[in-house]
């Protein structure tokens, strides 16, 4: 509960985008606009507060589409409820990343 009282904007934009799908880091900095240098130590962050879990891929899924393994995030229960939060105190997080709910409206 403590980190929904203090979960920036940032924050909340990067448990919007990975929510909706966005749950490696270059995607997240493509739907959202914000840096490498914003999104990687705000993820580092949320994951030391058990907001997201990261896992990396198998270097095989790598190697066949010839590029650096990804790492990939998930939102953890309490991540959801903290971005459930969020969405009340950042409205426009909403119209900025859809969720897949709103976007079939």
């Amino acid at each position: 509960m403590a980190a929904e009282a203090k979960l920036s904007h940032t924050a909340a934009m990067i448990l919007q985008a990975i929510s909706v799908g966005y749950v490696y880091g270059f995607s997240i900095m493509e739907v959202t606009g914000l840096p490498s240098g914003t999104v990687y130590p705000a993820m580092r962050r949320l994951e030391r507060d058990d907001l997201i879990r990261s896992q990396w891929e198998r270097q095989s899924i790598a190697d066949a589409e010839q590029r650096p393994p990804r790492k990939y995030y998930k939102l953890t229960t309490a991540g959801r409820t903290t971005l459930d939060a969020s969405r009340k105190r950042y409205p426009l997080l909403e119209r900025l990343m859809p969720t897949e709910e709103a976007r079939s409206v």
